[in-house]
């Protein structure tokens, strides 16, 4: 059975049991890069510019006392070609079971990383997507981990709430691949919202000497930060990325390989934006600083602005530009919340929908 078919056999069952919820996001936009270093695709349909297109489903069931089984099964597909995301994994977004009680919550299986979900949700006022993206500068290794415990506490009465994850590398020879772990502290009350996370992941040779040459091993930390002044909210964050591996892992080596293209590995990062409701139109600006601290100062600059009308509470369409100012031979490129682009230029416009 192919996959398509396998996820809807398996969510039509789930859908009619109580207190399970399907919904998803279908979001494509075209997408024009330039200052390409090789060839590319300059122009193009993509799949996920702003979010990235997802079918998922999520339950909960009370089991009494205040405690409650929960679950989430997420597929991501890129309906501009209708293939899967992630690689071809058929839940390749999360896949993860835990129980909600009164001490916290508890999940087993892949799930997001903290430092990308710190920087997505509290830091960039573009959340990750459009042409603003402050992942394209941020170092955060990968954006999800397979076989992850995490704990989330309950939100406290001052505001504070705290998680942590640990993810096990599963190798045959030494536990220490692959293996990752952070935590993050937050203040989320009224018109604030912070948090402090930092991330650890681990890429030790082993005794067979099958892991890379190059230990890739990277540490994450991110300070990030939004205020609701009303008229507007500001965003802010400081990042320190540190290792081989500190920037966007390729998620297609089992081991984690870093994307050469991410050069940097010791930089601080900065982020300033901002996102500006006027009915239903919202506007949106960021500029990232990248200060690698390296003997190459392969450092980088990202400004970019953006709009995003809503059509209804569950559509809107979006536009978004940014330019990237590399030195000294760095690389980076301007991609969205799906690809990563091929040049250090970019404009897109698209549709999303959400169910």
């Amino acid at each position: 059975m192919k996959p398509a078919l396998l996820t809807l056999a398996l969510i039509a069952p789930l859908s009619a049991l109580a207190q399970t919820e399907v919904y998803g996001v279908v979001d494509a936009g075209v997408v024009a890069d330039s200052g390409c270093r090789g060839d590319c695709t300059r122009t193009r349909v993509d799949s996920g510019v702003a979010s990235g297109s997802r079918l998922g489903v999520r339950g909960r069931e009370e089991l009494g006392n205040g405690t409650a089984a929960v679950y989430t099964v997420e597929v991501g597909f890129l309906n501009d070609t209708g293939v899967s995301d992630q690689n071809g994994r058929l839940f390749g977004r999360q896949a993860f079971v835990g129980l909600d009680g009164p001490l916290g919550l508890v999940t087993l299986g892949r799930q997001y990383n903290l430092v990308y979900t710190a920087l997505t949700d509290v830091a960039d006022p573009f959340h990750g997507g459009m042409a603003g993206s402050a992942a394209n500068l941020v170092g955060y290794t990968t954006k999800r981990y397979d076989n992850t415990i995490k704990y989330t506490s309950p939100r406290s009465r001052s505001g504070l709430i705290g998680s942590a994850i640990y993810s096990f590398g599963e190798s045959p020879f030494n536990s220490k691949v692959n293996r990752a772990y952070g935590a993050t502290i937050g203040y989320e009350k009224g018109r604030v919202n912070l948090s402090i996370t930092h991330q650890r992941k681990d890429n030790l040779l082993d005794a067979t000497g099958t892991t890379p040459a190059v230990d890739q091993s990277a540490s994450n930390s991110l300070v990030a930060a939004n205020v609701d002044f009303g008229r507007f909210v500001g965003y802010a964050a400081y990042g320190h990325s540190k290792g081989d591996g500190s920037s966007q892992w390729d998620e297609t080596n089992p081991y984690g390989a870093v994307a050469q293209r991410d050069p940097s590995t010791n930089s601080r990062d900065v982020l300033l934006g901002v996102a500006v409701p006027l009915g239903a139109t919202t506007l949106l600006a960021s500029v990232i600083h990248k200060d690698d601290r390296g003997l190459a100062n392969r450092d980088a600059n990202q400004i970019a602005v953006g709009a995003s009308y809503a059509l209804s509470k569950r559509t809107n369409v979006y536009t978004s530009v940014a330019k990237i100012q590399n030195r000294n031979g760095a690389g980076y490129t301007v991609g969205n919340a799906s690809n990563r682009g091929s040049g250090d230029r970019a404009i897109n416009i698209g549709l999303r929908h959400a169910f």
